[in-house]
């Protein structure tokens, strides 16, 4: 029996599906280029924008005819409702087996699920949200944890992940800010590259998100178009999908839903081909956010018609519809036939879908979708990893009396509607939150603890009282009586206060809940007044999906400390930061606002984005991106450069020694900032080119040096070039983008240089 080319191991990818293509019908073709998503529901409250319109009568293809022509993707087997994960994978199995058994050339699907704060599946663990991986400043932790959930991915027979969202924050009212590693491109680039390195390790296709400008939607809407210039978009929005690609090696990316000065991201060319392949030289799949091809025909209205949409979307560079087939299934191939659209388009997005088939092993004949023997997507690995992820991203924000550590023995009233609901440890990608909401009779099916459980489990013989004082965004004040009554016995009250997480308006925070301000949801607000009008000192302990204003309490709190919904062991974490086992070591991702109002704003503004007599509102943050106490203390000591200046493609080292002062082991995070007095356009006043955390016990030092160089200091001038400019810069060491220890002056000389798509991206650092 001969083996035909396409099958053969010993060929190249590019020979094998030059050969399959040759083969195939036009219909076959299109299969490729299209998910299906079997179970979806067009009634109710969906998990995707516009499901219900997006979804009805898409369900109306006959299965058993449709994966005759193969199929191209597999839509969330395991993430549409609730299934037990052996279960689930056994049937999974027996779909590929079904789609390869009916197709002339036996190519299974490729199966994706989201896996943005872990595998959204039933009984998988909930990490912690990507906002609080950029508050622990821990990239090789978020590789460890990436790399686990891509385990598990593979484990049931998941070969692609809907992962990470890269979009910097630029206005927090946004609902997705809890999606997103932070307001800072660096920040967000090296932390997500980790992410895709781990994930891509075991062998899962990284998918990047959301390409490109997402998040600076308008008035912070969902979907909203986009009006930032060309190089707020080059400098801010770009940089972290260059560092996901080339460090990480992610193999896929998403286009966005949004439209860019009128052109919407799923047909624009420009970014899909020009920039992303011709530029950054991908090679991978550009797949669509939900409906996002049939949106360019019903949303956008680039397009008369579904054809017309899948024209314009293959003609960019967006190779695979998803979620269900729509566009991309029968208009598409009449079009075709018509002459309408050239078959062309086609060819070239199948061989990209095949190509990634074929390195994932699903053009071999030896292809088997058997699961493994032992499936537990919530293993003691697991959960240890979310603990210490967790414990790293709670940021103190201040405890100006040393209040914390809490007392063994205190009298402690815990007050607040997030104290006693597992739910307020999850983001809205959770599969709690996202899927078991439309299911609840099922339960849960991880174990969860609430901070008011940990911390009765921390502090034992405390006297611990509980009141709910009221709802998370409910108008109702009728429980703030005995919340003040239960405060004014106890020695402290610790406020637990923040988010409730959900879809399109269902919570307040999560897609589609975006916010008109900063205020805390609700009367939480109030209730935080109540209590701190009882002289009892509070500890305010928030657990958000984005930044409040609590300029409001400032000077009137005991402590306050933050946590971005930090997962299932996210309770066992607070507590443990109150009680003194965990010594918090958590910085900003975002900034903090002083006023609800004011907005939008991050520290990444130019000098007339800064407080100044030209207006009266002062943006000025509360707490800045960065920030973060401990309990203990750090010497930053012996700073030292190398030279006073550099050619505009020459390097600097700047080193100094952290040493821990405190009688504790803790860990601080030495943050590198840029400032450049003078440019040929406006410049951030400062900022993030680099950073270290670093671990010491009482006593111990380490000598950090950072190896700047000059193109880190690059950025688009008036022509749209990426160019490194001589003249002075500052390098400033700080614990914060506000509290600078350490500056170095240098001069750069030479002549203006032009960077290219190979630039450097990450200032590198050595610890000794």
């Amino acid at each position: 029996m001969t083996t035909a080319p396409w099958r053969d191991p010993a060929l190249t990818a590019a020979a094998r599906v030059d050969d399959l293509l040759s083969r195939m019908t036009l219909e076959e073709k299109t299969a490729q280029l299209y998910g299906v998503w079997v179970g979806a529901s067009a009634d109710g409250d969906g998990v995707a924008p516009l499901q219900r319109e997006m979804t009805a009568g898409s369900s109306a293809y006959d299965w058993d005819e449709l994966i005759t022509r193969g199929l191209g993707q597999l839509t969330r087997p395991f993430g549409t409702a609730p299934v037990d994960p052996a279960l689930g994978a056994q049937a999974l199995a027996r779909a590929q087996r079904r789609i390869a058994d009916a197709g002339r050339f036996g190519i299974p699907a490729l199966a994706h699920e989201e896996c943005l704060a872990g595998f959204t599946t039933w009984r998988a663990t909930a990490y912690p949200v990507p906002l609080a991986w950029g508050a622990s400043w821990d990239a090789d932790l978020v590789e460890e944890m990436a790399g686990a959930i891509g385990r598990d991915l593979r484990a049931v027979g998941v070969h692609q992940g809907l992962a990470p969202v890269l979009d910097v924050v630029r206005d927090p009212r946004w609902g997705r800010v809890e999606e997103t590693i932070g307001e800072d491109p660096y920040l967000v680039g090296t932390i997500g590259a980790a992410y895709v390195r781990g994930l891509e390790s075991a062998g899962i296709v990284a998918t990047l998100k959301h390409f490109a400008g997402y998040a600076s939607s308008a008035g912070a809407r969902n979907l909203a178009p986009v009006r930032a210039g060309v190089r707020e978009f080059a400098d801010i929005t770009l940089p972290p999908f260059e560092f996901a690609l080339r460090e990480g090696g992610a193999r896929s990316v998403m286009a966005a839903y949004t439209d860019t000065d009128g052109v919407p991201a799923s047909a624009d060319p420009g970014l899909l081909t020009e920039l992303l392949r011709e530029d950054w030289g991908f090679t991978g799949t550009v797949v669509a956010d939900y409906f996002g091809v049939g949106f360019l025909q019903t949303q956008h209205r680039i397009a008369g018609s579904e054809a017309g949409a899948a024209h314009a979307a293959l003609e960019a560079g967006l190779d695979v519809e998803l979620p269900t087939v729509r566009c991309y299934g029968s208009p598409l191939i009449e079009a075709v036939r018509a002459g309408e659209v050239p078959e062309s388009l086609i060819d070239r997005a199948a061989r990209r879908v095949l190509l990634q088939k074929c390195e994932l092993g699903l053009l071999d004949e030896d292809w088997n979708p058997e699961p493994a023997e032992r499936i537990d997507l919530d293993s003691t690995q697991n959960r240890a990893l979310a603990r210490r992820l967790a414990e790293e991203s709670v940021v103190l924000l201040d405890n100006p009396d040393g209040l914390l550590p809490l007392a063994p023995d205190t009298r402690i009233a815990v007050v607040g509607p997030r104290a006693a609901d597992a739910l307020a440890m999850l983001g809205c990608y959770s599969f709690p939150s996202h899927v078991l909401t439309h299911h609840p009779d099922v339960p849960m099916g991880i174990e969860v603890p609430t901070v008011l459980e940990a911390l009765r489990t921390e502090l034992p013989d405390a006297k611990v009282t509980f009141t709910e004082g009221c709802g998370v965004d409910d108008p109702d004040t009728g429980g703030f009586e005995e919340a003040v009554a239960r405060t004014a016995e106890a020695d402290v009250c610790v406020a637990v206060l923040g988010d409730r997480a959900g879809l399109f308006g269902r919570g307040t925070s999560g897609e589609g809940c975006d916010v008109t301000d900063l205020q805390l949801p609700g009367v939480q607000g109030a209730l935080l007044d109540s209590l701190v009008a009882t002289g009892v000192p509070v500890v305010l302990v928030l657990l958000t999906g984005r930044p409040y204003a609590l300029g409001r309490w400032q000077g009137r709190l005991g402590a306050v400390v933050q946590a971005f919904f930090p997962g299932e062991e996210g309770g066992p974490a607070v507590a443990g930061v109150l009680s003194g086992r965990v010594n918090p070591s958590g910085r900003l991702p975002v900034s903090v606002p002083q006023v609800p109002g004011g907005q939008p704003w991050t520290y990444l503004q130019p000098p007339l984005g800064l407080a100044g007599e030209v207006s009266n509102l002062d943006p000025t943050p509360l707490y800045a991106f960065g920030h973060g106490r401990s309990y203990t203390e750090f010497a930053w000591e012996d700073f030292e450069g190398s030279a006073p200046g550099i050619t505009t493609d020459g390097s600097y080292d700047l080193a100094l020694t952290v040493r821990n002062t405190g009688d504790r082991a803790g860990a601080e995070v030495v943050q590198l900032y840029l400032h450049d007095p003078v440019a040929s356009v406006t410049r951030p006043d400062v900022r993030l080119i680099g950073y270290r955390r670093l671990e010491l016990d009482p006593g111990e030092s380490r000598r950090v040096t950072f190896r700047f160089h000059a193109e880190l200091s690059a950025f688009t001038d008036r022509k749209g070039r990426r160019i490194v400019e001589p003249g002075d810069l500052e390098l400033r060491l700080a614990t914060s983008s506000a509290d600078t220890r350490h500056t170095a002056r240098l001069l750069l000389t030479g002549p203006v240089r032009e960077l290219g798509p190979t630039r450097r991206l990450r200032c590198e650092t050595e610890v000794s």
